[in-house]
């Protein structure tokens, strides 16, 4: 245990230090942070294609609102009836407070609404100063 630790830290600490000062920021969209929404749905396999069928359909009014930034679906490999919904808004507040109260709320909603009690987890992140992407 204690070894996996050390290595934890000392990946992070490594990674940190070999990468220039800009890296360490948090990660912004046009120098405004943002807030990730984070949705996990457990979707038995025969309702998956009905499911991404929705939110291929409920995408359009992710696109149209201000407040979303990036959106994107994840299908899981190891366990098939895993789905994650990652939703980039300018802000916790703007999400809840803006979109909710758009006019591209009620059509989206109405599209992901049947899947509603198959949501295991829907919560808002912040992003940290550790971050790298290639």
């Amino acid at each position: 245990m204690f070894l996996k630790s050390l290595l934890s830290v000392l990946l992070i600490v490594g990674t940190n230090m070999n990468m220039p000062a800009s890296h360490h920021k948090t990660q912004s969209m046009n120098n405004k942070t943002f807030s990730v929404e984070v949705i996990r749905y457990n979707i038995p396999a025969d309702k998956g294609p009905a499911f991404e069928q929705a939110y291929a359909e409920a995408a359009k009014h992710l696109q149209a609102s201000p407040y979303c930034l990036e959106y994107r679906l994840l299908h899981g490999n190891d366990q098939p009836n895993n789905y994650i919904v990652i939703i980039h808004w300018t802000s916790k507040d703007e999400h809840l407070q803006g979109f909710r109260k758009s006019k591209e709320f009620g059509p989206f909603y109405n599209l992901v609404k049947p899947f509603y009690n198959n949501i295991e987890e829907m919560k808002h992140y912040d992003q940290t100063d550790i971050v790298w992407k290639k």
